[in-house]
């Protein structure tokens, strides 16, 4: 097995601390900063394909959908 980078495991406290709270808010941040169905133009939820054609096909469709939902916002 090979080893790239090195990860520090976070320790655990029994009391709070102003650095953990801190990282805590900035992990949480984060978190909310990711895309949502909205953003990425993909809807949310599990879709089956029979093919990777049809995968690709589809999405396609979303994304074209999405940018044309922006332009006409903007106009």
């Amino acid at each position: 097995m090979r080893t790239v980078g090195r990860r520090k495991e976070p320790s655990f406290s029994f009391s709070a601390s102003a650095t953990l709270l801190a990282e805590g808010a900035r992990f949480n941040e984060e978190i909310h900063r990711l895309p949502t169905g909205d953003t990425t133009f993909i809807p949310k939820g599990v879709t089956r394909f029979r093919t990777h054609q049809e995968a690709d096909r589809d999405r396609m469709e979303c994304i074209a959908a999405g940018m044309a939902r922006v332009a006409r916002s903007r106009t």
